[in-house]
């Protein structure tokens, strides 16, 4: 019973926290490029993670940083790049209804690479939800004809590594606990996040002393500490506490969050593709049911 209470309220505390992402991450492009936005942002999680739980690394078997490995570039390193690359192309609400489909790609890589069975239900709800995706994506290059959606697919991509991500934590990871988990992953990305920072131009000191760079440092400093470090944390328990699809319907709510932010800092947003929107999350409804 304890469990049940306490993991729905680590999904509504991670759909705050992630539903409000995609507008720091619209905000932060505005100073920094796509590729020092990703880099500086494992950066930042790293250095406040290994700050709190370093040691708990320790825990950490020879033959589980496999999989630790795995997790770190599939469900941090490589989405923190493709999310910072699409918002510079599409809107922020959009990218963050998109990103629901994480439980239907979920459910899809559990069938195929984990053996979970389905039913006719959960079938249909993939198909549902491909079409609603299909629309919104077919409705924002109308409404946003000097946007290139062809970005959207990399919001899709990410939601694949979101999928195996938590299909590894929950068959692999189980029992380790979420802070060394976390930490392990940050160990893995330090370098490599440092290096793409060093080659981004990052360090020219024109570039530092701009104001746009520095405001944009700050909100990303919050998305770094807040939406990947602690939501990390409470992520990899909540995953541990439930199921892999329910941990990650949390994209079910993150879109209302990050819709509103996105309405109130100007962005379109039209009847159909609230339809569209609708398909998508009963999709992943169908796709969940019973789970």
């Amino acid at each position: 019973m304890q469990n049940i209470k306490l993991k729905w309220l680590y999904l509504v505390i991670l759909s705050l926290i992630w539903g409000s992402s995609f507008i720091l991450i619209k905000k932060s492009l505005v100073g920094l490029s796509p590729m020092q936005l990703g880099a500086l942002r494992t950066v930042f999680a790293a250095i406040f993670l290994f700050s709190i739980g370093f040691r708990s690394i320790k825990t950490i078997r020879g033959t589980e940083w496999k999989w630790v490995a795995i997790s770190a570039f599939v469900g941090t390193f490589i989405p923190a790049f493709l999310f910072a690359f699409a918002e510079t192309e599409i809107d922020s609400g959009i990218t963050s209804i998109l990103n629901s489909l994480t439980p239907l790609i979920t459910f899809v890589l559990g069938v195929l690479l984990f053996s979970i069975r389905f039913s006719k239900n959960q079938l249909l709800g993939v198909i549902i939800g491909l079409i609603g995706s299909v629309g919104l994506i077919w409705e924002g290059s109308i409404i946003n004809p000097d946007q290139n959606y062809g970005y959207a697919f990399l919001v899709i991509i990410a939601t694949f590594g979101y999928g195996i991500n938590v299909n590894i934590i929950k068959r692999h990871l189980q029992h380790i606990s979420p802070m060394a988990i976390a930490n392990g992953n940050f160990v893995v990305l330090i370098i490599p996040a440092l290096i793409v920072l060093f080659f981004s131009n990052f360090f020219d000191l024109k570039a530092f002393s701009n104001q746009d760079m520095q405001t944009s440092i700050m909100y990303m400093a919050i998305l770094a500490v807040i939406g990947t470090g602690i939501a990390k944390l409470m992520f990899n328990k909540l995953i541990q506490i439930s199921t892999p699809v329910f941990a990650s319907s949390v994209t079910y709510t993150m879109p209302i969050i990050a819709l509103v932010w996105g309405l109130w800092d100007g962005e379109k947003f039209s009847g159909y593709q609230l339809l569209a929107s609708g398909v998508i999350i009963f999709g992943v409804y169908l796709t969940n049911k019973n789970r």
